[in-house]
């Protein structure tokens, strides 16, 4: 894909040598941005195998609405890091997707909380109103992001119509080149397809934010160099993209779908390319 290399490229040359909580240096870029057109085939990275199949699973388990990942951590350790040994999770997406809690006054004037299901609430508004521009899903609490291990790094996105097709705009406050930003680019492009069937639409445009676009780097001094995805990232920029595949969903309702009601058609990646995960 020309627009993630793009990205790459932008960070490399543009970037600024910056330190982080993670110990590791980053070249860290303020407020890229890129788009791709849905239309034309399903964004998974063909110049990198990507993990298809552990990317679903988290995408469901964010749409399950739990907060622990003890039913994911059977196909993928992709949370392991940061959950407690009982595998709960202060920072699970889906339970603000799907369980955002939001307070109001009842009958009597005493403040009460109730659990808001946001996807839903697209889901319902497209089929009535598609041309609202109040399709908002946030999965930031500023309570739980003060005191999380790792509060939302793709915290918040937008869904809006433009004549027949369902566009995405995501905004993300801390992007991981070259591991985070692939899966995230896969996972929501997967869930607008998914909402769009549901809604008789069809796949418009994904758009990504991200405010701190970062690469990990060794250090000056050579040291963190097992953490360093700069030779990674130069070696895919050298790889030719390969035509993207497709994505087929089982004309199912939303809330039904199951693993096994995806396919993915025509993936003809490069091979794998290691990096290591700064926590």
């Amino acid at each position: 894909m020309k627009e993630y290399h793009d990205l790459v490229r932008l960070v490399l040359e543009k970037g600024q040598r910056k330190p982080n909580r993670t110990g590791v240096d980053t070249i860290s870029y303020f407020g890229a941005h890129y788009q791709v057109d849905l239309a034309q085939g399903y964004p998974l990275l063909t110049t990198k195998e990507m993990n298809w199949e552990a990317m679903l699973r988290e995408l469901l388990w964010y749409l399950s609405g739990e907060d622990h990942i003890r039913n994911l951590r059977r196909y993928t350790k992709i949370w392991d890091a940061w959950a407690d040994e009982d595998g709960n999770l202060d920072t699970a997406y889906g339970r603000y997707w799907r369980r955002f809690p939001s307070p109001y006054r009842d009958a009597n004037g005493q403040w009460q909380v109730r659990e808001v299901d946001q996807i839903q609430f697209v889901i319902d508004t497209l089929k009535k109103d598609p041309t609202s521009r109040r399709l908002v899903v946030t999965a930031w609490e500023p309570g739980n992001a003060q005191t999380s291990r790792l509060p939302p790094c793709h915290y918040t996105f937008v869904f809006n119509v433009q004549g027949n097709r369902l566009n995405c705009h995501l905004t993300q406050r801390s992007g991981d080149i070259a591991l985070g930003v692939p899966f995230n680019l896969a996972c929501y492009a997967t869930l607008t397809q998914m909402i769009a069937q549901e809604v008789g639409l069809e796949l418009g445009w994904f758009s990504h934010t991200i405010v701190d676009a970062h690469i990990y780097t060794r250090k000056p001094d050579g040291s963190m160099a097992e953490y360093d995805h700069v030779p990674g990232l130069l070696e895919q920029l050298q790889r030719e993209p390969r035509p993207l595949p497709r994505l087929h969903i089982a004309r199912k309702p939303f809330n039904e779908l199951r693993f096994e009601d995806f396919r993915l058609e025509g993936y003809n990646p490069h091979p794998k390319i290691k990096f290591k995960v700064a926590v």
